[in-house]
């Protein structure tokens, strides 16, 4: 078993748990694992490929990936009583480079993912206004009229694009840094300082807030959303599954990382977590309980954005088809009332047997209106968060009221997830005898803030939201691939997986099911193993990588290829985390066979 690593984990300084209890940890796992994912990837996703047929593929991943390899990494944290770095480092120390890995992906997650919450803060400023100030198109500087690029989008996208990021035409635009969204990063940093004052002991107060207040606002949201008129629309598209996606092999590889990203698998922040619990803590337990809760999680926040898509959508299609009433009434001279969105249809075809030349003419501003293609329109990633849900809370009653719950769960969300993040980072930095001795966990903690907020300030350029999407694109998709199939081949192969399930029987007292056995030695690793070759297959097919940028002449989205020093950026972003693994065993060999040489030529 574990004797002899027990006796060199005894060195660490844990001698005390950080969770007061079971209940708190569970907490702190689902403050980490629901997060914004749960709220914009995992509908935007179910949308995508196929609405209820999306849920068997998800359901089937949570089973042979989800559950199996969260519970690895629990077990591994609770045993070695390390953060990501030391644990690995002893199973093997061929293996420090997976744990420094993963630190390394866990920084560049936190030098990004806070400008959501920076993001969030600004709206919330702006949610005390009234009326709310994407409501509406600002007039132009002459107040003759609305603003150009507004009128040719919408007033939610013309908030988002040009008065939230300000956004450049393209990434080669680097633009100026925008203060009011550096102060609100500033402000973000300084809230999740305060959260890890102490370092990560000080995580284990906030985390009861930041996991139940957002189920809070989702459950007053879900009885919003329920009363909105045109929901049911948007739940019956929800739960009406295209069993044609069932065969796509995007629909699975889309389930199956949803499930690895939702559960932060390969960050280390896990390990970290279960790293300061009491070593006869039931982590089998509670990584099903985690995953269920998770996954329940995403359904709930699915239903309540499908009912906000459904108001959405039934409310764009009826003013639709009041403009085109309008339109035939004033054109044809009919009389009021005459025109309805039942009768709308074949009184056209009326029209235009009847009036071919001036319907003709009238053709070209009737617009087709249609409630499927308004259901099928998503938003995907932070278009989701800050411009479908913005545009639907406009148009309900006591809009700013829904507008604070709804960008204050944002923000929970944002930072407990955070908690998570930095936890990954601080766990090894205080674990080593070097930093801790030095530096009080105070200074630690506000030099990782620091840090991460001086980079993150390229987030808040003109082009900054180019830069957000490279690395929320880029920053870990091969490299967790890569981080937790290395993780999986270890404690199997390496360790041995006879040997790990003693440990376990120690841990939970009893003995280990063969279904965490068979997922663990065979289906998780291959399962993995193909997503690694379709990503890499993918990205080879695909040719030159390609971004969405914002024509603020047309008022809507452009495709165009990423220069040069981006796809430098990428390469560098991937490279960077997934070659520590073979470098730290090199360094590790190295100084192994020194060591050998040192030995023999004093002997």
């Amino acid at each position: 078993g574990l004797a002899g690593v027990s006796t060199r984990v005894g060195v660490m300084d844990k001698s005390r748990p950080l969770w007061d209890n079971p209940v708190q940890f569970v907490f702190a796992c689902i403050s980490y694992a629901v997060g914004l994912g749960n709220v914009w990837r995992f509908p935007y996703l179910c949308q995508m490929y196929g609405g209820g047929g999306f849920l068997i593929p998800y359901f089937i991943m949570l089973i042979v990936e989800g559950m199996p390899l969260l519970y690895m990494e629990l077990a591994v944290g609770q045993r070695m009583r390390q953060g990501s770095i030391g644990a690995w480092k002893i199973i093997s120390p061929y293996l420090c480079g997976v744990g420094v890995a993963s630190v390394v992906v866990s920084f560049f997650l936190s030098m990004y993912y806070n400008v959501i919450n920076a993001w969030a803060f600004w709206y919330l400023f702006h949610s005390f206004q009234d009326p709310l100030p994407w409501a509406t198109c600002p007039l132009n500087s002459n107040r003759t009229g609305y603003e150009e690029e507004c009128e040719k989008t919408s007033s939610t996208q013309y908030f988002w694009y040009r008065q939230t990021l300000n956004i450049s035409p393209s990434l080669e635009v680097s633009g100026a840094v925008q203060w009011e969204q550096a102060l609100c990063l500033t402000l973000a940093w300084l809230v999740v300082y305060l959260c890890i004052l102490r370092g990560t002991e000080s995580t284990g107060k906030v985390v009861y807030v930041t996991a139940s207040l957002p189920y809070c606002v989702l459950i007053i949201y879900l009885i919003r959303g329920l009363t909105l008129h045109g929901a049911v629309n948007g739940l019956i598209y929800m739960f009406t599954p295209k069993l044609e996606q069932l065969s796509n092999p995007k629909t699975w590889i889309s389930a199956a990382t949803q499930i690895f990203f939702s559960l932060g698998l390969g960050f280390g922040s896990l390990i970290a977590f279960a790293s300061y619990n009491e070593p006869s803590n039931n982590c089998e337990r509670h990584a099903i309980i985690v995953s269920l809760i998770n996954s329940a999680t995403s359904i709930f926040a699915s239903i309540v954005t499908f009912s906000i898509y459904g108001f959405k959508a039934t409310f764009n299609y009826e003013s639709c088809i009041n403009k085109v009433i309008l339109l035939l009434l004033n054109a044809f001279d009919l009389e009021e009332g005459s025109l309805t969105a039942d009768n709308l249809n074949e009184m056209k075809d009326y029209l235009m047997a009847t009036h071919p030349q001036e319907y003709a003419q009238l053709l070209p501003q009737l617009k087709n209106c249609s409630l499927e293609a308004e259901l099928d329109t998503a938003v995907q990633g932070t278009g989701l968060a800050f411009i479908v849900y913005s545009e639907a809370i406009k148009n309900m009653e006591v809009s700013q009221l829904y507008s604070v719950l709804y960008f204050v769960m944002l923000l929970m969300l944002g930072i407990g997830s955070m908690l998570g993040n930095t936890a990954a980072i601080l766990t090894p930095l205080t674990d080593s005898k070097v930093i801790a001795t030095r530096f009080p966990k105070e200074v630690i903690s506000g030099v990782v803030c620091f840090i991460n907020c001086i980079i993150g300030l390229i987030f808040t350029m003109e082009a900054g939201n180019y830069w957000f999407d490279i690395f929320n694109d880029y920053a870990a998709t091969l490299s967790l691939l890569l981080i937790v199939l290395v993780e999986t081949i270890a404690v199997c192969y390496i360790y041995g997986l006879r040997r790990f399930e003693k440990d376990l029987h120690t841990m939970i007292g009893r003995k280990l099911n063969w279904y965490w056995k068979v997922m663990w030695a065979f289906a998780s690793p291959l399962l993995i193993i193909s997503l690694f070759i379709f990503y890499l297959t993918d990205y080879i097919l695909t040719g030159t990588l390609q971004y969405q940028a914002w024509d603020g002449t047309q008022g809507q989205l452009v495709t165009k290829d990423y220069p040069g020093y981006a796809l430098a950026v990428i390469g560098l972003l991937v490279a960077s985390s997934t070659m520590c693994i073979p470098l730290g065993a090199l360094v590790t060999f190295v100084r192994k066979r020194l060591k050998r040489e040192r030995v023999s030529t004093v002997a």
